[in-house]
């Protein structure tokens, strides 16, 4: 399987749905957002790496951006981002992907946000060894509670709206796949 259904994939007409909802579904395509802003040179290729052992990869350009959360008072580090399309040798659910990706950003030593002992907010976390995101999954053909989205792409809703970063990466990977249709 190529990432040539992408080619003709029209962004604001696809489904939204939440996690929740798509969790339990069987996914034979994802797209990914990579980003790291430590040591973005060891972890960008392990992850890429370990992502290919469940299927065919194509990746987007990596791209360098700042921080949106950075401030004057409390600068940080750039970030390293990159898109990749996943088409699954097998099928799996949503939810083991998540759980797939999560085991991802612990081998790479991810420290996560916890919350604060003085407030409810989380504390922000500097560095960012790995963050994976899912932003958007193809449905393997099914009978299911979805059946209306089947063998469709859809948008997890929770990661709207894209970043640019995500946007210029889709872009990139579309243009990919249509010159090899």
């Amino acid at each position: 399987m190529s990432n040539k259904n992408l080619a003709d994939l029209q962004l604001e007409s696809l489904a939204r749905l939440p996690f929740a909802q798509l969790q339990g579904q069987t996914i034979s395509a994802v797209l990914l957002a990579l980003g790291s802003n430590y040591q973005a040179d060891y972890y960008l290729p392990h992850v890429r790496e370990r992502l290919a052992e469940l299927g065919q990869i194509a990746l987007s350009s990596a791209l360098k951006n700042p921080d949106i959360t950075a401030t004057a008072e409390q600068p940080k580090p750039d970030y390293i981002n990159q898109s990749v399309y996943l088409a699954l040798s097998k099928g799996m659910t949503l939810a083991q992907l998540q759980m797939f990706c999560k085991n991802l950003e612990d081998e790479c030593a991810r420290e996560r946000a916890q919350k604060s002992k003085i407030s409810s907010k989380p504390v922000a976390i500097a560095r960012v060894s790995m963050d994976i995101d899912i932003l958007m999954v193809k449905l393997k053909d099914q009978a299911n509670s979805l059946s209306n989205n089947k063998n469709k792409w859809v948008i997890v809703a929770e990661r709207l709206p894209l970043a640019e970063h995500e946007r210029v990466g889709l872009k990139e990977l579309q243009k990919k796949a249509s010159v090899k249709t």
